[in-house]
């Protein structure tokens, strides 16, 4: 039987880790690496209050994020514990690829602090947002707002639980997703608070114009372990692979079935999930999985793991 990890996106604006962070010297170490790669505080990345400038704001969220669930990595990886494949969803794909050795953790984290220099859109530009929609599982992969203007399918995270619902990520202006909010059936459509930027969308391809130049400039290789793409169903497999991944990520629909249909054909049967962004009990996977952001989940995930005969001796991932 063999492990896989998966790595969630989003940025949240609750600080996580700080649990780890007091429990484990690893931890503590990690963080002040990427500090000073990032020219933040460790306190600016564990748990200080996020900037209100928009991309800054991004940036920072994702450097937090990104170290959390390399510092529960690092603590699994002395208890052990190593995946047979890995993969993530959006943050969480780049974080994966930098596990999977196919760039250095330093390259990623100035990547992540770099962002906060993309410009801002202008004042009067339509306010953008995100919503979840919830659909009928045979229903596939389409949307509540499809052909609406203004609106765009940024994610599909796959089947609940119970199997009755699939829980879909739309993108777009924020006077679209309110409008379609109001109009479809109760509880179907429903916008995110506070989430001024529609991720995964054409919306975004002036941060992804920006950012090209510095990606384009990256020194990246071909993975060192089965790494699967959040973009489509498909391994990466090389340097460019992994590039194109990068490139495209802020411009394009993710897939968290992508990246788990793919984890399951690795023959994974136990997924560690690193951190909290990727919403515990809510949505189906094909194997178990264990959700991990303290102290007491690192045993949970160790004990799974022995109970289960899990090979731990899985992959080497990049230090």
């Amino acid at each position: 039987m063999t492990l896989g990890y998966l790595f969630g996106g989003g940025v949240g604006t609750e600080p996580h880790g700080l649990e780890l962070y007091h429990e484990y010297p690893v931890v503590r170490s990690w963080y002040q690496q990427v500090a000073d790669w990032t020219g933040l505080t460790v306190s600016q990345v564990l748990e200080d209050d996020l900037p209100a400038a928009q991309e800054e704001r991004q940036s920072v969220g994702t450097v937090r994020e990104a170290a959390l669930a390399i510092g529960v990595h690092d603590v699994l990886a002395q208890f052990g514990l190593r995946p047979a494949a890995i993969g993530g969803l959006s943050l969480g794909a780049m974080t994966a690829s930098t596990l999977a050795g196919a760039l250095s953790r330093q390259e990623l984290f100035e990547m992540l602090a770099g962002a906060r220099d993309t410009p801002e859109l202008p004042a009067d530009a339509p306010a953008q947002g995100i919503a979840l929609a919830f659909a009928q599982t045979a229903d596939g992969p389409g949307h509540p707002g499809e052909g609406r203007t203004g609106i765009h399918l940024a994610g599909d995270f796959g089947p609940t639980a119970d199997g009755k619902q699939r829980i879909l990520m739309l993108a777009g202006h924020a006077e679209a997703l309110t409008a379609l909010a109001a109009e479809a059936p109760p509880g179907t459509v429903v916008p995110l608070p506070g989430r001024t930027i529609a991720v995964h969308s054409p919306l975004r391809r002036h941060f992804r114009d920006f950012m090209a130049p510095r990606v384009d400039a990256m020194a990246f290789s071909a993975p060192q372990l089965p790494l699967y793409s959040c973009l489509e169903r498909k391994k990466l497999t090389s340097a460019d692979d992994v590039r194109d991944l990068f490139q495209r990520n802020s411009t394009d629909p993710i897939s968290l079935v992508d990246v788990y249909t793919g984890m399951k054909s690795e023959g994974v049967e136990l997924g560690l999930v690193m951190g909290p962004s990727i919403p515990e009990g809510i949505l189906a996977f094909p194997f178990p999985v264990v959700h991990i952001e303290k102290p007491e989940h690192v045993q949970q995930a160790l004990s799974t793991a022995y109970d289960l005969g899990i090979d731990l001796t899985g992959g080497q991932v990049s230090p």
